[in-house]
């Protein structure tokens, strides 16, 4: 996955500013002689400014559109930054032939980057091929609006975008791709409105839609449960990892992955008690939001949420769904 990161740069004039990145620089520090991995290098802005702060970093990710900005770090930081395409739900495996990992930041959702290219499919704000394939391959978001059976296209919609009016929509996404395929995300930005309409003031009504489309394109959940437990295997006891999420729904896997606890039932004083869960992760630093001058520059921060911690001694799990309130694409509203 990309970085969420400010608009209007590119390689040759320096890095996209991820969000919250002073925030995620303190969370990981100190930062010198540690060698940290980027699992979502983006457009560098992360990496950017952990080597600047006197780590070695490795650079992952697995959009083919970042070559330049790895290009412009390597020529900086030649001794001291590397970079390995692939998924960050291998980083550890990525990163083994790097010996020793003091620290892990993982920058969840799309870049602005990706937003801005209009040919990536992922913004219903630009006229593009309905794509939104982070690695260019693989299934696409027109394959899925134009071939989901509606109850399965409504179920994907409210599980994975939380979108109350699926069936709705649904219904009006196969009703026009049944007189021509839907190719373009204007195109389909125009269904979705048409189907519930669109309040002044309110977000653009397929806003959800869009980000249940992209998150099933590429898979995000399952990335971001196997990304998660790979830095638990790869950390050993005081390495830390941050996660940047974008909303409530991955800043929720994130909480429970940190803090089990949280997950969990309410437990009854007339059952026996369970022992609790040794801690894989202590302490777990209080969730950190952008402030109001972050806001002021880039509008995309404001659901922005940073959850960080401290790895333990405890042997890592092995990877589960149990307690983190990973969507399943299931009944439709």
């Amino acid at each position: 996955m990309g970085k969420r990161s400010m608009p209007d740069s590119d390689a040759a004039a320096g890095p996209h500013r991820p969000v919250l990145l002073d925030e995620v620089v303190a969370a990981l520090g100190p930062l010198v002689g540690c060698t940290v991995v980027d699992g979502t290098f983006g457009a560098g802005g992360y990496s950017r400014a952990l080597l600047e702060a006197g780590a070695s970093v490795i650079g992952i990710d697995r959009d083919p559109t970042v070559a330049p900005h790895v290009e412009a770090l390597t020529a900086d930081f030649p001794q001291r930054f590397s970079f390995v395409a692939g998924t960050f739900s291998e980083l550890d495996q990525l990163a083994q032939p790097f010996g020793a990992i003091d620290a892990v930041v993982l920058d969840i959702g799309v870049s602005s980057m990706q937003l801005d290219q209009a040919e990536r499919g992922f913004s219903f704000m630009r006229d593009g091929p309905l794509d939104m394939r982070m690695s260019r391959s693989g299934p696409s978001a027109a394959d899925l609006v134009n071939e989901l059976e509606q109850d399965d296209l409504a179920n994907l919609l409210y599980a994975f975008g939380e979108e109350r009016k699926s069936r709705r929509i649904a219904q009006f996404i196969v009703a026009a791709r049944n007189e021509a395929p839907i190719a373009t995300t204007l195109e389909l930005a125009r269904i979705i409105e048409k189907a519930i309409g669109r309040k002044p003031g309110d977000a653009h009504p397929a806003t959800r839609s869009f980000q249940a489309l992209r998150i099933a394109v590429n898979g995000e959940f399952d990335q971001l449960v196997e990304g998660l437990f790979a830095a638990e295997r790869l950390l050993s006891e005081g390495g830390r990892l941050a996660v940047v999420s974008f909303h409530s729904l991955e800043d929720r896997i994130v909480k429970r992955f940190f803090d089990p606890d949280k997950g969990g039932p309410t437990a009854s004083r007339h059952l026996p008690q369970m022992a609790a869960e040794a801690r894989r992760w202590h302490p777990v630093a209080k969730a950190v939001k952008s402030g109001e001058a972050e806001l002021a520059q880039n509008p995309r921060a404001r659901s922005a949420v940073l959850r960080s911690a401290i790895r333990t001694s405890e042997a890592a799990r092995p990877v589960r769904l149990d307690g983190l309130s990973v969507p399943q694409v299931g009944g439709a509203a």
